[in-house]
């Protein structure tokens, strides 16, 4: 979904005002605030992530230890059946698992984070500090680092699913130029809490600018055409990191990815006609060449939401990763592929992706016009106009 999405909406709500007069919408909070057994559950996202930057391979045993934990505090005691005797490595699992017994999820979660803290620890002072890809204040929406060759792009407003704002487009514009020009190999994109990315923000914008609703449209159109753009030119290999839903845009940009990973919980939904719109990220026509017009046509004309395991089959992720070790096992393959030759790596993506980008180009020219056209459309007013209506009513 694009970014004007959010604007129109909100301006057939103020030019409906008394239609929609009342109407409040809740946001979902993916961290509690309060603390469980001393910790909240933004602690243990934490500890998720720190043990994805762990340098030293803890063993076997404390592996299994942390995976038993992980289980626990995210599924609760082990009542799925036991895996046959030849199944190694899935018997080792679950009879770790199985140990803790009735050991209440908060526990575990608690157990889980002081386990991780103590590899961190031991560890000691990281060797190479994570550097900001600019200026510390260049960013409010993003986290943006370089370390181990790696500059990483997070998407920072995990109470709100990181959806996006205008803002946060302009700034993984400025964050996606930055990583182009600096000493890493590779440039990761990927999101801080339990949702990758939920689309666009729909309630951030109440006023409408001097030149009306037409003027608005023009000019999200062309932020927009530049957003897609920056992908489309991007340098390096760039690599998706896809830590949990995806929607929209988010989506759609996925085929201007040289490789995406994605966790097991991660699911792809691409809902344009049912908001009165069309598609964008160049997907009208990376879907089609990737995964055929059969599939493309559910997911871009008929909304069908794909899980990572689809999504994989279809072509749109590289490879899907158990929600457990998912941050352990991708990060780890990252730091291997930014030892890799910058050079040959940035040469490479340009004989791969260089005979297209005119292609593209032009792809993303006539998928911003047809979508002005759509955010001005009476079709479009309508559609979004039921959405916030059946918000209401749940």
């Amino acid at each position: 979904m694009a970014v004007t999405f959010s604007m129109i909406s909100r301006w057939r709500f103020v030019r409906s005002a008394r239609l929609l007069q009342g109407l409040r919408f809740p946001v979902l909070q993916l961290h509690t605030t309060g603390s469980v057994m001393g910790v909240t559950v933004e602690d243990f996202n934490h500890a998720k992530a720190q043990l994805g930057a762990l340098k030293k391979d803890p063993g076997n045993e404390v592996k299994l230890k942390i995976y038993a934990l992980f289980k626990q505090a995210s599924v609760g005691p082990c009542y799925t059946p036991k895996p046959g005797m030849l199944d190694f490595v899935n018997k080792a699992k679950w009879d770790a698992w199985k140990s803790l017994g009735d050991v209440s999820q908060d526990k575990a979660r608690e157990d889980y984070i002081n386990l991780i803290s103590s590899l961190v620890e031991a560890e000691g002072p990281a060797q190479a500090v994570a550097k900001p890809a600019g200026s510390s204040a260049a960013f409010e929406t993003l986290l943006v680092t370089t370390e181990d060759n790696i500059t990483t792009i997070r998407l920072n407003r995990p109470t709100k699913k990181n959806a996006i704002t205008v803002g946060m487009y302009n700034e993984i514009i400025k964050a996606l130029e930055l990583a182009g020009e600096d000493d890493s190999v590779i440039t990761v994109l990927t999101g801080s809490g339990d949702f990758y990315c939920s689309g666009n923000d729909l309630n951030n914008f109440t006023k409408i600018p001097e030149g009306g609703i037409e003027q608005m449209a023009k000019d999200s159109g062309e932020l927009l055409r530049g957003f897609v753009k920056a992908f489309i030119d991007f340098p390096k290999p760039l690599i998706g990191v896809i830590n949990g839903p995806a929607v929209g845009v988010s989506v759609t940009l996925l085929g201007l990815f040289d490789v995406v990973y994605a966790t097991e919980r991660a699911t792809f939904h691409t809902p344009f006609s049912q908001l009165g719109q069309s598609p964008e990220g160049c997907s009208s026509y990376t879907f089609p060449k990737m995964m055929g017009a059969a599939k493309a046509g559910e997911m871009l004309l008929f909304n069908k939401k794909l899980t990572a395991s689809e999504a994989c089959q279809c072509g749109l992720v590289t490879e899907v990763f158990p929600d457990s070790s998912f941050q352990t096992e991708v990060w780890t393959r990252l730091k291997t592929y930014a030892q890799l030759p910058p050079n040959s790596l940035a040469l490479s993506k340009q004989l791969v992706r260089g005979v297209e980008k005119e292609r593209l180009h032009a792809v993303n020219d006539q998928e911003v016009e047809r979508l002005v056209e759509r955010w001005l459309s009476d079709e479009c007013m309508n559609a979004i106009m039921s959405f916030f209506q059946g918000k209401a009513k749940l």
